[in-house]
């Protein structure tokens, strides 16, 4: 129960910890890295991908280490951390940004809010202004904007 515990509370943490880094790292001191992302260029893959990396590493790194003390508290972090980068990939790389072309329509409000927010975040091309840092807590009134289109 209590590592179920430590997953979920990981989980929800890298939501700040991505909005966290999204606009203080990756718009900041990291926006070589990132530019690509805002500024389309040719090719399937960016350098932005390489954040990837950057949280992949310590999530391996957590996991074997507590695997490798009797599975504590640190497996499950890094189980947590390993679990928000899928959804992550799902949500950002295959629902909004359509890298693979699955997951294509949606009417749920939830979904519509989350593609609005990163369109509205998206619309800045530089790294200084911005807005909508996050992926799965959008401001309530994209939520509310979809589900008064779907009503109608």
């Amino acid at each position: 129960m209590l590592m179920t515990a430590i997953v979920i509370a990981t989980f929800f943490f890298m939501e700040f910890m991505a909005w966290f880094t999204h606009k203080f790292v990756m718009h900041g001191f990291l926006w070589i890295l990132h530019k690509d992302h805002h500024q389309t260029e040719p090719g399937f893959f960016e350098k932005n991908d390489a954040f990837f990396l950057i949280f992949a590493i310590p999530s391996t790194i957590l996991m074997f280490i507590g695997a490798n003390n009797q599975w504590d508290y640190r497996f499950f972090i890094g189980l947590g951390i390993l679990f928000y980068g899928i959804c992550y990939f799902l949500v950002h790389d295959i629902f909004i940004h359509q890298r693979f072309k699955w997951l294509r329509r949606s009417n749920h409000p939830y979904f519509k809010a989350i593609r609005k927010a990163h369109k509205v975040h998206h619309k800045h091309l530089g790294k200084e202004k911005g807005e909508c840092f996050g992926m799965l807590i959008v401001p309530f009134k994209y939520y509310k904007e979809a589900k008064k289109s779907l009503s109608q």
